[in-house]
């Protein structure tokens, strides 16, 4: 196997195996092989710190939350200037302030570690889609040749086929009497 991405290197890519970087040793390993490269990146993996993240930075990136918390700031306000004869929270609102910038406070770092998570995820989605396009050069340069072999043999065939013509058309004018 060693000797088979030896010569895969040099052949597709032009270089020694040791010139080469581990993905793209990983690529001619599996081109080798004939195995595939492709796997479904779609699949959650990731501490549940993480995923609970992803799903808070999702929720507080909706319009369901926009809607929900514009009601929530509505509602307060409603109720602490019109309907409670002694209001929880009087005008200038600074419980709801303190409220505000607690829920500011906590959804800032969350919604960065989803953003640091999707940064990764973007990586990881480069990375693969690297080795994907590389080994699908490969094989299509392997295709090429296989290609290429072929218009050989066939054109090395009428080749032959023309000599033994030629050959036929000399032999019948070598022999036919001359006038």
């Amino acid at each position: 196997m060693d000797a088979k991405l030896r010569t895969l290197a040099e052949r597709l890519l032009g270089k020694p195996v040791e010139e080469l970087s581990e993905r793209d040793r990983r690529v001619l390993r599996r081109v080798a092989e004939k195995a595939t490269i492709s796997r479904d990146l779609s699949v959650e993996h990731g501490s549940l710190g993480e995923r609970v993240a992803d799903r808070v930075a999702a929720f507080g990136g909706s319009w369901t939350f926009i809607f929900i918390f514009l009601g929530g700031l509505v509602a307060w306000v409603v109720l602490n200037t019109l309907l409670l004869f002694t209001p929880l929270d009087p005008y200038p609102f600074v419980f709801l302030n303190l409220i505000l910038s607690m829920v500011a406070a906590f959804q800032a770092p969350v919604i960065m570690m989803s953003q640091n998570r999707q940064a990764e995820k973007d990586r990881e989605a480069a990375a693969h889609d690297y080795e994907v396009n590389l080994k699908s050069e490969l094989e299509i340069m392997r295709l090429h040749e296989k290609l290429d072999d072929m218009r050989l043999v066939a054109i090395e065939g009428r080749f032959k086929e023309l000599e033994a013509r030629l050959e036929e058309i000399a032999t019948a004018l070598n022999t036919s009497p001359r006038v």
